[in-house]
C-alpha cells in the first residue's frame, strides 16, 4: 500500500456546498465517517449525522425523511436532528444508547462544514473564509468529483502548478508555467502556504482567451494560498502585456479569476475534490459562464484521471523508494509538515485570519 497522509480530526472540512443540501437525504463520508445530511424543514438549518442505524447499521442516507426525523428504511427506528432516537418498533421504552452521532455544521461562502472531532472544540469563527464564493460581485461555477488517491496527493497537485504545461496544455497550461520560478511563504503557526508565480510576458492559454477575449500575449500572475486541511484559494490575475496595477495597487483593466479548491479526505485513499472558479468580468453571460463550468470541468477530470493513475502506480512501488523533490515542490513539501503536525497535535484546532 502507498503512504496514506494521516487525518487531523479536530478541523472543518467542507463536505457539501450548501445548495447540495435539501429535503432529500445526502450521504457523504468525511475521515473515514459515513454522514447523512439534511436541511431542517423547521428552520431551514443543515443537519449532519452519523449514517448508520444504531440497530443494524443501516445506512439512513437510504431511508426516508418524517418532518425533520429521519426513520431508518429497515426497522423504523427514527432520530431526531440531535441524533438522539425517539422511536424503536415493538416497545415504548427506549434504550439508552439508542442515539447517533451529530456533527457540528457550518454554512458559509457557498460551503457546508462539518467537525468531525471533539464536538467541544469546534470554534466556527475558525472556518476558512472563501467570501467570493457567494458575493454580488462575482459569478462562481462549481462542481465536485470523487478521486480514488490519498487526498495528500491532490494538495501536492494544486500547491504545484507547474503541472499545468504539461498535464493541462491546450487548456490552463502554456510554457511559461513551468518556467517560471516560484516564490513561497510558510506561516506554520497558522498553517497556510502561499506559492507565487508571476509571468510578465506569456502566451494566453484557451481557458482565458475564450473567456476573456484577450488576444495576443498577456501578463499572468499565480497567487496561492492553502489554508491547512481542506481548503486552497488562486487568486488568478491577468491582463494584456504592460497593462501594470495602478500605484494604489488597483487594476481595473486586468480580468481577475478566483479557483477555489476544498480538498476534503473521505477516506483512506480517497478524497473530495469541491472545485469552482468565480470570475469578475463578463458576469452576466450565460456562454462564458457554461464555458467556464465545461472547460474547468475537463481540467479537474485531467486531474482525477491522472492522481488516479498515481495512486495505483504507488502501490505497486516496493516499500521504501525514495522520493525525489525539488524546487517545485516547496509549497506541496510544506504542506504536508503542516498536515503532519495537524495530525500529530490532534487535539489543538488552529485559530484562523478571519
Amino acid at each position: 500500500m502507498p503512504h496514506m497522509t494521516s487525518f487531523a480530526r479536530n478541523q472543518w472540512y467542507v463536505v457539501a456546498y450548501t445548495y447540495e443540501v435539501g429535503r432529500e437525504l445526502l450521504g457523504r463520508t468525511v475521515l473515514g465517517e459515513p454522514l447523512v445530511l439534511y436541511r431542517s424543514e423547521e428552520d431551514g438549518t443543515a443537519v449532519a449525522l452519523s449514517d448508520r442505524c444504531v440497530h443494524r447499521r443501516f445506512p439512513l442516507s437510504e431511508s426516508r425523511l418524517d418532518g425533520d426525523r429521519i426513520v431508518c428504511g429497515y426497522h423504523g427506528f427514527t432520530y431526531d436532528t440531535t441524533g438522539a432516537c425517539v422511536y424503536v418498533p415493538g416497545q415504548k421504552r427506549i434504550p439508552r444508547t439508542a442515539r447517533v452521532a451529530a456533527y457540528p455544521v457550518v454554512e458559509q461562502d457557498l460551503f457546508v462544514w462539518v467537525w468531525i472531532g471533539d464536538a467541544a472544540l469546534a470554534d466556527p469563527e475558525t472556518v476558512s473564509r472563501a467570501r467570493h464564493m457567494d458575493a454580488p460581485q462575482w459569478t462562481t461555477v462549481s462542481g465536485m468529483e470523487p478521486i480514488d488517491a490519498d487526498y495528500g496527493l491532490l494538495v501536492d497537485n494544486l500547491l504545484d502548478l507547474s503541472h499545468e504545461t504539461y498535464l493541462h496544455g491546450g487548456y490552463i497550461g502554456t510554457p511559461e508555467v513551468a518556467e517560471t520560478p516560484i516564490s513561497t511563504e510558510v506561516d506554520e503557526g497558522a498553517g497556510i502556504v502561499r506559492v507565487s508565480r508571476h509571468m510578465d510576458d506569456a502566451e494566453c492559454p484557451p481557458f482565458y482567451a475564450r473567456s476573456t477575449g484577450i488576444e495576443g500575449r498577456i501578463t499572468r500572475w499565480q497567487d496561492i494560498e492553502y489554508h491547512a486541511p481542506c481548503l486552497y484559494l488562486l487568486h488568478s490575475r491577468i491582463a494584456p502585456v504592460g497593462v501594470l496595477p495602478e500605484p494604489d495597487g488597483s487594476d481595473p483593466n486586468a480580468f481577475h479569476t478566483e479557483i477555489t479548491y476544498a480538498i476534503t479526505p473521505s477516506a483512506d485513499g480517497k478524497v473530495y475534490d469541491f472545485w469552482a472558479v468565480s470570475r469578475d468580468f463578463a458576469r452576466s453571460d450565460d456562454d462564458v459562464t457554461a464555458f467556464l463550468r465545461d472547460f474547468n470541468h475537463t481540467v479537474v477530470m485531467q486531474d482525477v484521471d491522472a492522481l488516479n493513475l498515481l495512486q495505483r502506480t504507488l502501490g505497486t512501488e516496493r516499500s521504501g523508494y525514495q522520493e525525489l523533490s525539488i524546487n517545485i515542490d516547496t509549497g506541496g513539501l510544506a504542506a504536508r509538515r503542516i498536515l503532519a503536525r495537524l495530525a500529530e497535535e490532534g487535539d489543538k484546532p488552529m485559530e484562523r485570519v478571519r
